[in-house]
């Protein structure tokens, strides 16, 4: 009997790759954003059993995608093939506390954002709530 091959990339994986995506979409992944997806993985208890070395590996995996003229394409397919879709407004929300991590959206952000709503069929009331709770937490004096 063989068993089934393992998913390139477990749920976890696939949180950290959304957070990378969104720190990598202006081409600038800055220190704050890095902070902001280290401290989530931290202390968030979807991440209590995570191996954070995988943090390394899995950027990677995404950096790598977006060299690709599909990879975006190809990152949402791994993410809805290896994500339940339970953690999907999860991801989103992780997604949005790392854009708004430095105190501001930017545009590449905000693009990215948007298609991660899409792909991920974040309901616009929930996604405007979780957005309002992002900016919230981010917002300085």
């Amino acid at each position: 009997m063989s068993r089934p091959e393992p998913h390139p990339l477990s749920p976890e994986d696939c949180l950290i790759a959304v957070m990378v995506a969104v720190s990598a979409s202006d081409q600038n992944m800055r220190t704050s954003e890095l902070i902001r997806i280290q401290t989530q993985v931290n202390h968030l208890p979807v991440f209590a059993n995570y191996d954070a070395d995988r943090i390394e590996v899995v950027s990677r995996v995404v950096l790598d995608l977006f060299e690709q003229e599909d990879g975006l394409d190809a990152l949402f397919g791994l993410v809805r093939d290896n994500l339940p879709e339970k953690l999907w407004e999860t991801a989103y929300a992780m997604a949005c506390d790392v854009a708004a991590a430095d105190g501001h959206i930017l545009d590449a952000e905000a693009r990215l954002l948007e298609e991660i709503r899409y792909e991920l069929n974040i309901d616009r009331l929930h996604a405007a709530a979780i957005e309002r709770g992002a900016r919230a937490r981010h917002t300085t004096l």
